[in-house]
């Protein structure tokens, strides 16, 4: 099986964060996250595997909650493992394409 990296961008209040990251984790297939600030400079990178549940992201929670309270907007970078033939949306949006 051949799977392909996507990555979607998310831009958020400081306060909004680490809920979305919450949602985020629970949908699966994230290999990485990033914060950056309002200048587009990285403030927290981190890696997830699979095994990584429960009392374990408790300590990850905190770091990304203490690095959104520095800025007041974050951009949240994802990295996905999608399989091949999966199409996901390039943008950060949730909601189907708008046809013209």
């Amino acid at each position: 099986m051949n799977d392909q990296q996507r990555t979607q961008e998310f831009t958020l209040n400081g306060d909004e964060v680490v809920a979305k990251v919450k949602e985020l984790i629970h949908e699966g297939n994230i290999r990485r996250i990033t914060i950056k600030n309002e200048d587009g400079r990285t403030m927290l990178e981190v890696p997830l595997t699979l095994g990584l549940i429960g009392a374990a992201l408790l300590p990850v929670f905190a770091a990304i909650g203490a690095a959104a309270a520095l800025a007041t907007r974050c951009t949240i970078v994802v990295e996905r493992d999608v399989p091949a033939g999966t199409d996901v949306p390039a943008t950060g949006s949730n909601e189907p394409p708008v046809s013209a």
